[in-house]
């Protein structure tokens, strides 16, 4: 897909959970001492964490400012508490156009949480002058909404990991008053972490330039050569750059235990794809996929994954499976134009240019704006005899992209378009997967099971078999949310995804109607506008994605909608002069 859309799929979710990698069973680390019984009943929450504002008049330690943000984020979930990441953090400001060091509101924060689900804010500020260093946190709580009392703690900065240890521990005491970890226990479930190592690593994630970023993270992964974190960033800098001799070998450092191991694994997969070794990148595919279906959701399916598994295939000469795993992937995404596009290759391939068309039209209803899938969509009804309604289609594209907007497509040597153009995803999100693990009531007691019953419980799990391809399953928790909460946003929001997959249009638009009445959002209304859009209302779309640039003004998703709306002409005669 070449839009940049982003939604709550696009953020990453810590918590501890089981991977079954690549070559077997791996378990998150257990914790050591009596925090093992304890850490068990915790993820009462979800906590969005934002950075701390220096106060101070020093700007050389702005980079504490996310590098407290990070702390918090890689000891919460070392305590087993559920948090998103700092990568989950830009991208929803991105949703907002708020660039990633702007000073937030309380209300901006909130709005933020609610959009997320996430049941606690945290937030602070922090003062360092000379060799002292005060930090206060607070905690604000989503539902109710609550300002929690402030946390301080004083001390010096080279104390700086002992001195945000204790301020954390104090800050979730005041958030889960039946917090059960003392400080001991708290203590005893984290890293241990140099800090100058860890200022090298939080340098590096800030740098601007690609070299300043590999030098902060080199550095700080000698000086902590068993802490994982910088090896994924180095590899994740080095894979950007599409540098795959030098992003493996730092991949390949993860432990199955890291929270981003998947992520490396897909990463891997790519590389190997890359790298012209489609046969090893579908065993690395393989395995991901069905270490992710074991130990996150029965029979769950990413269509990243599958996807590039299915290229992966298509390139050894095995098209039946690839077109399996290709129809698979844009049943689970119905917004995604790339999977169809790779299936209408494969007819091309097989010389089935009728097929290969439908499958390109329906890129393009996915992807109006997209020119390559007009492209390809003129080029296959060509092949396949039918000369009016390419013209036609070119007439449209004219309109659309311009006299010359269309890309020129040509076949390789041996006539093959598939290696060439087919689309590989780089990213993987394995988001709603990650969100919906909460232990079950048979190992955390009475409250436990009391806390995975509510709303945003349901939710989550929701989200989790939503995103795994399992609309009833979804259907039924979004309900049960709804029991508890009639007026539950994100629940009707999420009956209005699943009746929008399922083609029941005119139910997905009522509640999402029904999900506004209870929380305006610029995302329900930009996806409210698609629905108008597919069905065929534009003056409404219009109407529903203007509201949400109101709400959001830099929302890219709206603007691209918008932009679509103005440059298309008025409904008339469909191309291939109206048949059904």
């Amino acid at each position: 897909m070449r839009r940049l859309a982003c939604s709550a799929r696009c953020l990453i979710l810590l918590s501890s959970f089981v991977f079954l990698g690549t070559d077997g069973v791996a378990t998150q680390q257990p914790p050591s001492g009596a925090g093992t019984a304890a850490v068990t009943g915790l993820q009462q929450g979800v906590y969005l964490v934002f950075p701390f504002e220096n106060v101070g008049s020093s700007p050389r330690f702005d980079w504490l400012g996310e590098g407290l943000e990070e702390l918090t984020i890689q000891r919460l979930a070392a305590a087993g508490e559920q948090v998103y990441s700092h990568a989950g953090r830009l991208a929803e400001l991105e949703r907002y156009g708020l660039p990633r060091s702007s000073k937030l509101s309380r209300a901006t924060m909130l709005h933020a949480a609610e959009d997320l689900d996430a049941d606690f804010v945290i937030f602070g500020k922090f003062r360092a002058s000379g060799t002292s260093l005060s930090i206060e946190s607070r905690v604000l709580r989503v539902n109710p909404t609550r300002l929690l009392p402030l946390t301080r703690e004083i001390g010096t900065l080279d104390g700086l990991m002992a001195l945000h240890l204790r301020m954390l521990w104090r800050t979730l005491g005041s958030a889960e008053p039946r917090y059960p970890l003392n400080f001991a226990d708290f203590s005893k479930l984290q890293r241990p972490l140099r800090l100058d190592a860890f200022e090298h690593y939080v340098r590096g994630l800030l740098a601007g330039e690609d070299e300043a970023r590999l030098r902060e993270l080199r550095e700080a992964a000698r000086l902590e050569p068993e802490w994982p974190d910088p090896d994924f960033a180095l590899g994740e800098v080095y894979f950007t750059r599409r540098d795959c001799n030098s992003a493996l070998p730092w991949y390949a450092r993860l432990p199955k235990t890291h929270d981003r191991y998947p992520e490396a694994v897909f990463a891997t997969g790519v590389c190997r794809l890359l790298l012209g070794q489609p046969d090893r990148a579908e065993e690395v595919f393989a395995s991901l996929q069905n270490g992710l279906r074991t130990s996150m959701v029965s029979g769950a399916d990413l269509p990243e994954i599958l996807n590039d598994l299915a290229i992966a295939r298509a390139r050894q000469g095995k098209v039946a499976e690839a077109q399996t795993d290709l129809r698979r992937a844009a049943e689970l995404d119905p917004d995604e134009d790339d999977y169809v596009f790779n299936l209408g290759l494969l007819a091309l391939q097989g010389n089935d240019p009728a097929a290969a068309a439908d499958h390109f039209r329906e890129a393009v209803e996915r992807e109006p704006d997209n020119p390559e899938d007009r492209a390809m969509l003129i080029l296959s009804l060509e092949r396949a005899g039918k000369k009016s309604e390419a013209e036609q289609e070119r007439e449209t594209a004219r309109e659309t992209f311009g006299p010359n907007g269309l890309p020129a497509i040509r076949a390789d040597a041996k006539g093959d378009f598939v290696t060439r153009l087919d689309r590989l995803k780089t990213e993987l999100d394995i988001t709603a997967l990650r969100a919906g693990l909460v232990s079950g009531p048979s190992t955390n007691g009475p409250e436990a099971a009391e806390s995975s019953d509510t709303p945003a419980a349901h939710i989550r799990r929701a989200r989790q078999e939503l995103s795994a391809g399992h609309a009833e399953a979804a259907e039924k928790e979004f309900r049960a949310a709804l029991a508890e909460d009639p007026g539950n946003a994100a629940a009707h929001r999420g009956l209005g995804e699943i009746y929008r997959r399922q083609g029941k249009m005119e139910d997905a638009v009522k509640e999402l109607q029904a999900s506004l009445a209870a929380r305006d959002s610029a995302v329900v209304r930009t996806l409210l506008a698609r629905i108008y859009l597919e069905q065929k209302k534009p003056d409404l779309a219009r109407a529903e994605v203007e509201r949400a640039l109101k709400l959001a003004p830099n929302y890219a998703e709206a603007k691209q909608l918008l932009e679509h709306l103005q440059n298309s002409k008025p409904a008339g005669k469909k191309p291939g002069g109206g048949a059904p």
